[in-house]
């Protein structure tokens, strides 16, 4: 696969609002770090997103999370890895990356009210859709994600 243009070069304004948004949710939003890792990696995932997939991976492990709790995000469900509030995000997560097919359904929203005010999730929701306009962009575009040295 190769990629099909620059599209920082195409159109930086563009970008530029993009990274606004990542801004405010990395920064602003005072999201726990590790749920903004879970998020990421988990819509990456079903986006079928191989650059932000690696690089989101390659993040939570800086941050400490562990191999296993990394490795098994794609199937949270059969895991007792995850607890009651990181599921609650992976379902809403799952619901909104979905949504064409889901219809963001009640019994995903209201699995996140017992852990999260209104703000929160609020602001969980807009994490999730930044997540999910970055593997927009660079599964249409074909970004590269490095190779890393083999052993």
């Amino acid at each position: 696969m190769q990629e099909r243009f620059n599209y920082m070069k195409a159109s930086p304004e563009a970008v530029k609002a993009v990274w606004a948004l990542e801004e405010f949710v990395s920064q602003k939003a005072e999201i726990d770090p590790h749920l903004l890792h879970l998020l990421k990696i988990r819509a990456s995932q079903i986006n079928g997103c191989a650059y932000c997939v690696d690089m989101h991976v390659k993040e939570a492990r800086m941050a400490g999370l562990s191999e296993q709790w990394i490795a098994l995000i794609a199937a949270w469900r059969e895991s007792p890895v995850y607890d009651e509030r990181e599921r609650a995000v992976l379902a809403w997560t799952e619901s909104l990356t979905n949504i064409a097919q889901t219809g963001a359904p009640d019994g995903d929203f209201e699995a996140l009210r017992p852990h999260f005010s209104e703000e929160e999730i609020t602001k969980l929701t807009v994490a999730i859709s930044t997540i999910n306009v970055w593997n927009r962009i660079a599964v249409g575009f074909r970004a590269q994600h490095p190779i890393d040295q083999t052993n």
